[in-house]
């Protein structure tokens, strides 16, 4: 996979760039039907109709495919029929033909392609795109797609390019270094799949001009210090003010390295070492 830059022709052309697609296996093919669902957009709105999520609204229609993320189908060979590309994630997706004739949707790992041959369950080889146990991986492999609670379907390192990388393991526990540099401890019951999630060159894509934005959903986003006081913690003052105070959320809560997670939740034991914040340019 690569990037293509586009020609000069205008200002928001000089800056862009798409992904070439390369790493597809036929651009023209449309998504499995039996796989897709149509999605009813909210806007980031609630069920009162009340904004509950800034910055969502418009974008282009989608069709969304069903991915299986428990891959749970164990002990049958699947095939690679396809790698497609997916409006509604930025990694790729990849149909898979079972051997007893039922159709899947995955997450690509990186390198995957055409022809090659996944399983899923206990008793396989730890290689490219097969789905095990945390159990049976083996220490320092690199695995995306994983689990928090067995059997829940894959939580963590689902977006292109990530990844975490299998440490140890003791007693019913494995210990995982995640993106974020926090490590922490899952149960070895939990599923993953060996490799790197596709399409690692992703967050190279310049978008080149708002247009493009728009069309992904986005809307607009406002400074707090040009709001009034009433709609933004940092809003108000005379003239041009930089807000006065410490960087925060429309709610007041601090917005540059401020801890957010509720100490009491059960999870937090698990954390072995907590993730790098970043507060005022320097790593805490």
């Amino acid at each position: 996979m690569g990037i293509r830059k586009y020609k000069p022709t205008s200002a928001g052309r000089r800056q862009s760039s798409v992904s070439d697609f390369s790493d597809l296996t036929d651009k023209q093919k449309k998504p499995e039907k039996a796989l897709t669902v149509r999605i009813r957009k909210t806007g980031g709105r609630n069920f009162q109709g009340k904004i509950t999520s800034r910055h969502k609204g418009g974008g282009a229609r989608r069709i969304y495919r069903l991915i299986d993320f428990k891959r749970t189908k164990d002990g049958i060979p699947a095939k690679v029929a396809f790698v497609e590309y997916d409006p509604n994630r930025t990694a790729r997706i990849a149909l898979l033909h079972y051997a007893d004739g039922e159709k899947r949707y995955i997450i690509a790992p990186e390198g995957i392609k055409a022809g090659d041959t996944v399983q899923n369950g206990p008793g396989i080889e730890p290689k490219l795109g097969n789905c095990m146990a945390l159990a049976d991986i083996p220490p320092g492999t690199v695995i995306h797609n994983i689990e928090m609670i067995p059997g829940h379907g894959a939580q963590l390192c689902r977006s292109a390019g990530t990844y975490a990388t299998m440490n140890a393991r003791e007693g019913n526990w494995a210990q995982l270094t995640l993106p974020s540099g926090e490590v922490r401890r899952l149960p070895n019951k939990c599923r993953a799949v060996i490799g790197v999630t596709s399409n690692v060159e992703h967050i190279k894509v310049r978008w080149g001009k708002a247009g493009r934005t728009r069309h992904r959903g986005i809307r607009p986003t406002v400074r707090g210090s040009a709001m009034n006081p009433v709609a933004h913690a940092m809003g108000g003052g005379e003239g041009r003010r930089s807000g006065g105070r410490d960087p925060m959320s429309p709610n007041g809560k601090l917005a540059k390295g401020g801890r957010t997670r509720n100490r009491r939740k059960n999870s937090t034991g698990a954390i072995i070492r907590r993730r790098k914040s970043v507060r005022y340019g320097q790593l805490k």
